[in-house]
Parts: structure tokens; sequence; C-alpha cells
């Protein structure tokens, strides 16, 4: 259930409430939905919306930090677009808890999905 809704009226919105919004391909099918953010803890940007995908009745679903630049909130879908295709998922650079400490890391990520980085 997409939660990024529930004030349409506000420009800021608890990440609570990102929790669960789904994220469409620039194709507009479903390609999985915000699991939460990670936030820089110095500058206070959103650098990462953390995407579960794939698996079948919660099993088996991968995590995807995507940065979120390449997010944009579509009304219309009560829910992220990206350009991040499914196969970009799954081809993206491997991820570990230490990869957030890791500029090398998180700059083949931006690279990989066409983004800016955040710092």
């Amino acid at each position: 259930m997409a939660r990024a809704t529930a004030h349409p009226d506000h420009q800021c919105i608890s990440s609570e409430d990102i929790q669960g919004t789904e994220v469409y391909g620039a194709d507009g099918n479903n390609i999985g939905e915000i699991d939460h953010l990670i936030i820089d803890k110095v500058s206070g940007r959103v650098a990462y919306a953390v995407m579960s995908f794939g698996g079948f009745a919660g099993l088996g679903h991968s995590h995807y930090p995507i940065p979120w630049g390449a997010l944009t909130y579509d009304p219309s879908l009560s829910g992220f677009r990206t350009s991040i295709t499914e196969q970009q998922l799954k081809d993206a650079p491997e991820f570990s808890d230490d990869s957030w400490q890791n500029r090398d890391w998180e700059t083949r990520t931006h690279e990989h999905s066409g983004t800016s980085n955040y710092w």
C-alpha cells in the first residue's frame, strides 16, 4: 500500500510514510517498493532509498539502494518513478554493510544508475 500520499498537499513527508511506497520503472510497471531510507548524518540529505524487489510472497526478495536523485514522486501513480530498470537493479554494484563507508562503491552506484552523487 502506497503511503506517500498520507499528506498529499504537504511538501514534506515523514520517512515512515515513504516506507512501502511502490516504485515504478519508466515503462510504468511496478518494480518494487521502498523499504527504508539512508540519510547522510552530516548533511541531513536523503542519500538512498533502499528498494525491495523480486521474490514471491515476501520470500527471496532483494534490497538495492537507489540514489534518492533517481526517484521522482508521481502523484498519478501514488508512488515513485525511476528510469532504473529491473535489469540494472540485478546488475548493480555488489552491496554490503561496509558499502556505506566506501566512496568508490557510492560513485559506482551513482554512475550505474545515471545520477549525480549527493555529496
